[in-house]
């Protein structure tokens, strides 16, 4: 049979190769900050691998840089910023102390 004649043939995608997160050169270790925080989301959790495009390898190292910088002080452990933006919570208990007195 003709190619040109086949109904159901699929045409291969031409794409663009993605440059690799990590460069060769770049060495994942607590001390850089940089590099960890591109593989951490705003609430503070690790990032999955196909998402960031990592080798099983690079995130294990990812994985492990992230908990020594936490012990250290460098990141902080939980991310809290949103939970005290609520104001409704403080308004029912300054109306509750009000109706005591």
């Amino acid at each position: 049979m003709d190619k040109s004649k086949r109904p159901f043939l699929k045409f291969k995608r031409s794409f663009r190769r993605r440059l690799p997160p990590i460069q060769s050169g770049d060495r994942i270790d607590y001390r850089n900050m940089s590099l960890i925080s591109r593989f951490i989301s705003e609430q503070g959790k690790i990032l999955s691998r196909r998402v960031n495009r990592l080798t099983l390898k690079q995130q294990q190292l990812i994985t492990l840089a992230k908990k020594q910088a936490r012990i250290l002080s460098l990141l902080p452990f939980l991310n809290n910023e949103k939970q005290f933006e609520r104001t409704e919570s403080t308004s029912r208990t300054t109306g509750f102390k009000a109706r005591n007195k």
